[in-house]
């Protein structure tokens, strides 16, 4: 249950990312009806009024506050006829909002809501014509997912030279709503102070003014983020009506704060009437060096379900990366790995060990420098998922490169290659280790496309976390990813129980060398839909002269070669190996148009868009979306255990099922916000859309018939 409440946690907060990706044409279902309203039924020339902008929020959705901690504030932009001018949204006492867990996940509103502007008439204005107002409003939804939404409101008022007469609709409803704005109220007295851990606000009443009124359930909204949203705060009552708050300072607060800045809000308000629900809070902040007296010893901490929900996800993490080993990206690394341990089984315990713990080295060193850059650039507004790597076709060439010289290294055609899979037998120790940690560089590098099942969590909650946390996250699974080979090292027996070299080993290097041509012929079917076809051919040819080059190196400088034919060897090498960059080095990096009839013959997939979605949705249609991309091994997978079976061809064809695809083989920030949507940064990721139900049914990333044979009977 702990691990189920913070994974909705998680995909709550990860969602929120939409409202800066997700472009404006997209439709996205109504679940907040927007409107223009107003108080009064006209207006006066050269005087301010006021309009509101209505809400009515679906049952559990909500939107967001001036600071909203998770999701983006609602904000309006006019189009005002010439002459008016517009004041800011006057926002009321907000909420804490929370997901089905019961765990906070931002500041904001709830059912029907008005947001108050003061708008202000031109003097010029002519008694008895109508004016016409209009904004767009712009905001962001959410229930388990969210989605921005947008509406142009508009308002007609007639203008007047008389007082104007309050609204028989909505003139009570707004009315009241303004006069229960947050406010600073004489009667109450506040002050603040801050440590580096946390702030204390006190609360007293201002010359026994307080009129006998004690407000309950007191809690603070930090208007600059200086206050973390997510954390407890500690409320203290000292006596006579005077209170002690707590409140944890967050992390990306403002460094330089001078003042406390938001709205305390009490359940029962903080007037007798219970009509004023916030008060205002501006206060300097006093430096203080301890917590104030009477508060809980110790800064606001995260629950227990917080930190179990982490730990529950570094496990999955950890997990996940021992499942790595078994995925067909990282097998050859593998066998190229144990080999080594093989050759290293004679030698003392020490060096097996030193060998593990560099490996080990090489992967959470590469885990952190691609979780650094990957956040790096995300903050930077590069819209980017786990395996970006592969969206770059340069990258997929050079991989393709390395793979194939160690192919033909494994093969025989040379030998120098061996310091680089550190499987030699004869490497010194320094050549060694630096072997065992390039080995664990080159499995992060080729396991991140194949993150797997166990990783789609992980990978989801990973950019809603803080830093420390994000990089405890990857580490985990680096941690996991390399177990197996530490755990051979650092245990004897398990090593002894390994073959002892031999013969056998020329033959197992040798066929090991197949996986990883394997492997290359994969990265070169990514580059087909990431080059044209023009690329494509360089790529081939490229690969081609990267090969004679490392042959010419192994012919001319075997053992006994002359320093002359070594010299030839050597400047073959660099001359072959740079042409061979130079001419398969892509350049043209157009996707081509994929035909996405090649696998699944008998069903024919759209592309899918947002658009698409809507219009089959609005025809009653069934809808399967595939996010799919040609560099992730367990997508191709899924095609092949879902889209050859007999079975599910013909419930497609049968009930006419509508089969979008969509392909995030090259950079898409469409896809990534949609995948985003649903708390996702990685593929394979499968839905269906059922005639007449709002959300649709998210498949498991694993799927075989049976499964999408029941989502899709189902009613």
């Amino acid at each position: 249950m702990v691990f189920v409440r913070c994974l909705s946690r998680f995909l709550a907060l990860l969602s929120v990312a939409l409202g800066f990706v997700l472009p404006l044409s997209a439709a996205a279902p109504s679940h907040v009806q927007a409107s223009l309203v107003a108080p009064d039924a006209s207006i006066q020339p050269g005087k301010p009024f006021t309009v509101a902008l209505r809400f009515v929020h679906d049952s559990r959705w909500h939107t967001y506050w001036l600071n909203p901690g998770t999701g983006l504030p609602t904000t309006l932009t006019w189009n005002l006829p010439p002459g008016f001018t517009a004041g800011p949204i006057q926002w009321p006492a907000p909420s804490m909002l929370k997901d089905r867990a019961g765990a906070v996940i931002g500041n904001g509103y709830e059912g029907e809501l008005f947001l108050p502007v003061t708008l202000t008439a031109p003097a010029n204005l002519a008694p008895g014509t109508t004016v016409e107002l209009k904004a767009l409003a712009d905001w962001l939804m959410c229930e388990d997912v969210c989605m921005p939404g947008k509406a142009e409101v508009r308002l007609s008022l007639p203008v007047s030279a008389e007082a104007p007469k309050t609204d028989g609709r909505w003139g009570q409803k707004i009315n009241a709503t303004i006069a229960s704005l947050p406010r600073a109220d004489p009667a109450w007295r506040v002050t603040a102070s801050r440590s580096s851990k946390q702030a204390t606000l006190s609360v007293s009443p201002a010359n026994d003014a307080g009129g006998g009124h004690t407000p309950r359930g007191l809690h603070f909204f930090s208007a600059d983020g200086l206050i973390a949203y997510e954390l407890p705060q500690t409320v203290k009552e000292i006596g006579g009506n005077r209170f002690l708050v707590t409140l944890p300072i967050s992390e990306d607060g403002p460094k330089d704060a001078t003042k406390l800045l938001g709205v305390l809000t009490s359940e029962n308000g903080w007037t007798p009437d219970g009509k004023l629900r916030g008060l205002e809070v501006e206060a300097m902040l006093e430096t203080s060096a301890e917590p104030a007296s009477g508060v809980a010893d110790g800064p606001a901490r995260p629950s227990a379900t917080t930190k179990s929900g982490l730990a529950a996800t570094l496990a999955l993490a950890f997990v996940g990366g021992l499942i790595l080993n078994l995925m067909p990206c990282v097998f050859p690394v593998l066998g190229i790995k144990i080999l080594g341990f093989v050759n290293q089984s004679a030698n003392d315990r020490a060096r097996v060990v030193a060998h593990g713990g560099v490996f080990t080295l090489g992967v959470l060193v590469s885990f952190w420098a691609l979780v650094a850059l990957l956040l790096g650039l995300h903050a930077a507004g590069e819209n980017l998922g786990w395996g970006y790597q592969l969206q770059e076709p340069r990258f997929v060439f050079v991989i393709a490169a390395v793979m194939l010289v160690m192919a033909l290294n494994l093969s025989g055609v040379f030998e120098f290659g061996l310091r680089a899979t550190g499987v030699g037998s004869n490497l010194q120790m320094k050549s060694g280790l630096a072997g065992s940690f390039f080995t664990g560089v080159l499995a992060t590098v080729v396991a991140t496309p194949c993150s797997g099942p166990f990783l789609g969590t992980a990978l989801g909650a990973s950019l809603t976390l803080g830093t420390k946390e994000t990089f405890a996250l990857f580490t985990s699974i680096g941690l996991g990813l390399s177990t197996p080979y530490l755990l051979l090292s650092i245990f004897p027996q398990a090593v002894k129980a390994l073959p002892r070299p031999g013969a056998w080993m020329e033959t197992f290097k040798q066929f090991m060398a197949f996986p990883l041509y394997a492997t290359v012929a994969y990265l070169v079917w990514i580059l087909v839909a990431q080059t044209s076809e023009e690329g494509l051919r360089n790529a081939l040819f490229g690969l081609v002269l990267v090969a004679l080059s490392v042959w010419v190196y192994g012919r001319w400088t075997a053992p006994g070669a002359s320093p002359g034919r070594t010299r030839f060897g050597v400047a073959g090498l660099l001359v072959l190996a740079l042409a061979g960059c130079w001419l398969g080095w892509p350049r043209s990096l157009e996707a081509k148009p994929v035909n996405g009839n090649t696998t699944t013959p008998e069903v024919v997939w759209e592309p899918w868009s947002p658009e698409a979605v809507k219009k089959f949705r609005a025809e009653g249609r069934t809808i399967y979306v595939d996010f799919t991309a040609r560099w992730c091994a367990t997508c191709q997978t899924n095609k092949l255990a879902v889209f050859h079976s007999d079975e599910v061809l013909k419930l497609f064809a049968e009930k006419k099922i509508v089969a979008l695809r969509a392909d995030w083989t090259n950079k898409n920030p469409q896809i990534a916000a949609e995948l985003e949507k649903y708390g996702r940064r990685a593929v394979p990721f499968n839905v269906v859309w059922q005639p007449g139900k709002a959300e649709p049914i998210i498949l498991p990333e694993v799927l075989t018939p049976n499964t999408v044979l029941e989502v899709l009977r189902s009613p």
